[in-house]
């Protein structure tokens, strides 16, 4: 089979009841920023801030979903969608972060949630897809402990309203990058750069997700609940020892960090290495919280990290290389054997009851061409490789029950603004027109397949 060839997931090896959806976030793609009530968030902030994103670019229109919501679920369905994971922003439900609901916000979801299940879609909400209220950031953000009982008490808002038709909770989303990439970095909203304080936003995040499993069990009982990680399979660019130490720490600060509290209910060890004298600001009872059962685990894979040592090289001592091979526009290798690597590695390693990849896909330079159309045959491939590879993990034995591709739509694409294209449907953002490029008609042929396999 080559890259290009048309297949059903019945012939990549897919089981009939495994879901196929698309993913996006609240404020990468709603725009409708200071509408019925929606307070600030960290990136309205930030977005605004001279210098913190490519362009000057904000989420203040983006894709308008907030307003063209119906079509947009018109195109799920046209596109034969199983299921659609969306974010809820929280200060669309509480403005100011903690107090007072905003029942506009919710009216909101209810009818999304409403429009999905009218047109046979199972709705994913993930909870916190890094929006937070602005006024939280204000009282010391993620890096203030009072911030996690914040999000519990939202989350069963939320629950409450919607847990009777939403089909799975995702807590957080991607926290590592909330932590690092945010309070480390500086990169994303807040736009901090200090280690301590990346130390605290993570283990509060983790004891914000730890809080709300509760919650959300109790308004729902019979809904799943996980979380979803960005987790990274890592190399060393070499076989020697110092090469392969310096893949331990990549790999602890990248993948285990998160990892070993949510299943061993302890963080590495080994993090201490490279930490210093930072601590993570763990009280007593945490660690037990944090590890609560779950459903499943929530995967988003783009790329590999292969590294070599590099002695004074930063707080790792390493260095990233970047093997021979194709990279995309966001600069990342397109590298699909390591989604099986990943999912095989997770499960021997925590053995999660379930997983969903809950993003994978790629950002090339597409554009509309004379004929109206959107010819992006390099993200063709880059699915159909990748789905290879996650019906390879299944295989192997890794309990996979869907698949999100990233993203539904084109969108603002955070400190990149809108240079960046990961959708299926292309966004023309001056005039708001969705087209349906070749790969998302590409992955509507892949699924109306089913029922042509089925049919007698």
């Amino acid at each position: 089979m080559t890259e290009t060839t048309l297949m059903s997931p019945q012939e990549a090896g897919f089981p009939p009841d495994f879901l196929w959806g698309a993913a996006t976030a609240a404020y990468q793609i709603e725009g409708a920023v200071r509408e019925d009530g929606r307070g600030p968030s960290i990136w309205d902030t930030f977005s605004h801030t001279p210098g913190k994103t490519k362009n000057g670019d904000t989420g203040d229109v983006a894709d308008d979903h907030y307003h063209r919501r119906q079509e947009d679920i018109a195109l799920m369905r046209e596109l034969g969608l199983d299921a659609y994971r969306f974010s809820v922003a929280w200060p669309r439900i509480i403005p100011a972060g903690t107090g007072a609901v905003n029942q506009a916000g919710l009216d909101f979801y209810d009818r999304l949630v409403d429009g999905l299940l009218a047109a046979g879609i199972q709705p994913f909400a993930t909870l916190y897809h890094w929006d937070l209220p602005q006024a939280l950031q204000d009282a010391g953000g993620w890096a203030n402990r009072d911030t996690a009982a914040a999000f519990a008490d939202y989350a069963e808002v939320v629950a409450r309203q919607l847990g009777d038709r939403v089909r799975a909770w995702i807590t957080l989303n991607e926290p590592w990058v909330v932590a690092f990439v945010g309070n480390l970095q500086g990169r994303h909203a807040p736009g901090f750069q200090d280690l301590p304080t990346a130390l605290r936003v993570t283990h509060h995040l983790l004891l914000a997700h730890g809080l709300a499993v509760p919650r959300l069990r109790a308004a729902t009982p019979s809904t799943p609940v996980g979380i979803t990680l960005n987790l990274t399979p890592v190399e060393p660019a070499g076989d020697s020892p110092q090469d392969r130490a310096a893949a331990a720490r990549q790999d602890t600060y990248l993948n285990r960090i998160f990892l070993d509290p949510l299943r061993r209910g302890a963080y590495p060890g080994e993090a201490q290495a490279f930490l210093g004298g930072a601590t993570l600001p763990v009280q007593e009872g945490d660690l037990a919280t944090i590890a609560a059962p779950l459903d499943f685990l929530g995967v988003n894979y783009y790329a590999r990290s292969v590294v070599r040592h590099a002695a004074g090289s930063g707080m790792l001592e390493i260095e990233t290389i970047s093997p021979p091979g194709e990279y995309t526009t966001m600069g990342w290798e397109v590298y699909p054997a390591g989604l099986r690597a990943l999912l095989d590695r997770v499960h021997r390693d925590y053995a999660f009851p379930a997983y969903y990849i809950t993003e994978n896909g790629v950002a090339f330079a597409d554009v509309v061409e004379t004929d109206g159309a959107v010819h992006d045959a390099r993200r063709t491939a880059f699915l159909q490789g990748h789905f290879r590879a996650a019906a390879q993990a299944i295989r192997d034995g890794v309990p996979l029950r869907g698949y999100f591709i990233w993203s539904l739509l084109d969108n603002f694409e955070w400190g990149h603004g809108y240079s960046q294209r990961f959708g299926v449907v292309y966004v023309d953002y001056a005039t708001q027109q969705r087209i349906v490029k070749d790969s998302g008609r590409w992955y509507q042929q892949f699924l109306a397949a089913r029922g042509e396999a089925a049919a007698p």
